[in-house]
């Protein structure tokens, strides 16, 4: 396993992140694993070298805090050799302050989750999405309280647009405020469209990307198509994916993945994880596995060189895709009526689609 500095932080973290939305209750997705098949996945990412878990509330209703507190406590791991990331944003109820990014609803999320991570602190706490119905001076006050209270070390964020980022830390510059040290955005070698303005960003900001879905929901895998979706549990029932990706230009791309798989005698997964791991800026990509060996694979990937020529393929027959994974709420899009709200210091109005 490698450890870098997350962006300009000093906190270290293995360059595979082990994503836990899929760990709490079956019911919660139809792929999703219940604890002892759960259980069995932390420890591997443990055994295998991975020091960086990524959850959040809304996964399973708390559950997959629960399940990772429970076995990273019991595996009697060092609380400082561990690094600890979740996120607040969506709803775990139907009150109208149990979600977004106020201040009453992070302090009492920050608690919640201190509680079912069974933990003093977090290392890194993460805004889920971008909060058109709060003013962002009110959420980031609320979120350097955490840091200051020592709930977290430090503050991330995940995708939204990047004038909403730029915006964002600017303001908590001004404010002299904590601000977010990484970015958890959509990408992969489906859906590049963040190479045009995200990532060039936080280039030069110095903040950590952590990509979600590198593998596009398993699409790049292989094993899914046009018909019925595919042969597994998830790709029958991920519809979601089905509304992100399944263009033909997606098929493309997955063919040349195949291909150079092939060639190598390697999986996929390892193609698309290592071209991932090659992009520059990328710091840790989110692993969501449901099977042990999709763990071992992914481990592969760090050690697996590309050929320039091998670059060049696997980008030739991408296509340009509408913005996807910035949601309110819909994580295709910005809910209708949420253009035009103001910030500090400007008017901004901005058409969504």
């Amino acid at each position: 396993m490698e450890y870098v500095s997350l962006g300009r932080a000093g906190i270290k973290v293995s360059r595979l992140c082990l994503g836990c939305m899929s760990y709490g209750l079956p019911g919660y997705q139809p792929w999703a694993l219940d604890e002892n098949a759960a259980r069995s996945h932390i420890r591997h990412a443990l055994d295998l070298g991975f020091n960086f878990f990524d959850t959040a509330d809304v996964y399973s209703y708390g559950r997959s805090e629960e399940i990772l507190g429970r076995t990273l406590k019991d595996a009697r791991i060092p609380r400082e050799q561990i690094v600890i990331a979740t996120k607040v944003f969506f709803p775990l109820g139907s009150d109208p302050n149990q979600h977004g990014l106020s201040r009453k609803h992070i302090r009492e999320a920050i608690d919640a989750s201190l509680s079912r991570l069974g933990v003093d602190y977090v290392d890194l706490y993460q805004v889920h999405r971008f909060d058109c119905d709060v003013h962002i001076d009110e959420t980031l006050e609320a979120l350097d309280q955490v840091v200051r209270s020592g709930k977290a070390l430090y503050l991330g964020s995940s995708s939204m647009y990047t004038w909403q980022f730029a915006t964002m830390l600017h303001r908590a510059r001004e404010l002299g405020l904590h601000s977010f040290v990484s970015m958890q955005n959509h990408y992969n070698l489906i859906y590049r469209e963040e190479e045009r303005e995200m990532l060039p960003f936080c280039r030069y900001e110095g903040v950590a990307v952590i990509p979600w879905s590198p593998l596009a929901r398993g699409f790049l895998t292989g094993n899914r198509s046009g018909h019925n979706g595919g042969e597994t549990t998830r790709a029958q029932t991920d519809k979601l994916a089905h509304r992100m990706y399944y263009d033909d230009s997606d098929f493309a791309v997955v063919a040349r993945v195949t291909e150079i798989a092939a060639a190598r005698g390697i999986s996929n997964a390892q193609v698309a994880l290592s071209w991932l791991l090659h992009q520059p800026g990328v710091t840790s990509i989110i692993v969501g596995a449901t099977k042990l060996h999709h763990l071992t694979e992914a481990a592969g990937a760090l050690n697996l060189p590309l050929s320039d020529n091998d670059m060049a393929a696997l980008a030739e027959c991408y296509r340009p895709h509408t913005v996807l994974g910035h949601g309110y709420g819909d994580p295709l899009g910005v809910q209708a009526g949420q253009a035009g709200r103001s910030i500090p210091g400007r008017s901004l109005s901005a058409s969504f689609n």
